[in-house]
């Protein structure tokens, strides 16, 4: 699933290949921006920054959002590609290689002056260089009755965090996903853990939380609903959570090591 430490490898799959280069294709697979052709132009550079990606050419910034579905692939010019044509939404390529964006959620090509309209809302970014964590911590603490589980989500809060680290997150703090945030615990522990459990997987193809390597031990609960808890064997659950305003995701949880407040393990 895509999250901030997927993009961050993305962004240095199409650096490598692109950035510096100069362009002999762009072929823009939907509609409003079909036309757009940048052949000839030089690479600036590539960005990521949370889960949007920004590659700079020409005067414009080529913005992607992978959302739930979408991956970049780099092939080497004349290889053919993993994934079928018509699913294929951006193709840029070089004397060298292509670039292809597969089923990417969001493809807009923006002014460069304008992509604070595309990434301007997030907050500070867990794996870029001007992470803040201060501003993170006192952005999670803004909204003290929002569940833990839903804030974590929040890009506006810090930017890289999925639904694969929010279960993640949670467990490794001992805390229920619908613990208030006010009773979650220190708003700076949660940043820091955040920030470590991404760097450290930033450039791994596997995503591992436990410390274990070993194929099917690396995630503590994310998609194990039903499998004995790896601390204390009692069955992992699942539930939707979400508020008015944010959309129901699936979360996993261990009940005896992530009890509700109060101390059920409902």
């Amino acid at each position: 699933m895509p999250e901030g430490d997927t993009v961050f490898r993305a962004a240095h799959r199409l650096r490598t290949a692109l950035e510096g280069q100069v362009l002999t294709e762009t072929d823009f697979r939907v509609p409003r921006f079909a036309t757009a052709d940048f052949t000839g132009h030089t690479v600036d550079e590539v960005l990521s920054r949370g889960k949007h990606l920004l590659i700079r050419v020409a005067d414009v910034s080529i913005h992607s959002h992978l959302k739930m579905e979408g991956e970049w692939h780099v092939y080497p010019r004349g290889t053919r590609w993993r994934k079928p044509g018509y699913k294929a939404r951006i193709v840029l390529g070089t004397e060298d290689a292509q670039a292809v964006g597969f089923e990417l959620g969001i493809v807009e090509v923006l002014a460069r002056d304008r992509e604070d309209d595309a990434v301007g809302h997030l907050g500070p970014d867990l794996l870029g260089p001007g992470w803040d964590p201060e501003r993170a911590a006192a952005n999670l603490s803004r909204d003290p009755d929002r569940p833990i589980g839903v804030a974590l989500l929040d890009q506006r809060i810090m930017a890289g965090v999925g639904n694969v680290y929010r279960s993640e997150l949670c467990f490794l703090r001992g805390v229920d996903p619908w613990t208030p945030v006010a009773l979650a615990g220190d708003p700076a522990a949660w940043v820091d853990l955040a920030h470590r459990l991404l760097v450290a997987n930033r450039d791994r193809t596997t995503r591992i939380t436990t410390g274990d390597r070993r194929p099917g031990r690396t995630l503590w609960v994310y998609g194990r609903r039903g499998k004995p808890c790896r601390r204390c064997r009692t069955p992992i659950r699942s539930g939707e959570i979400g508020t008015a305003t944010d959309p129901e995701r699936v979360v996993y949880r261990c009940p005896r090591c992530q009890p509700r407040p109060g101390g059920s393990a409902a």
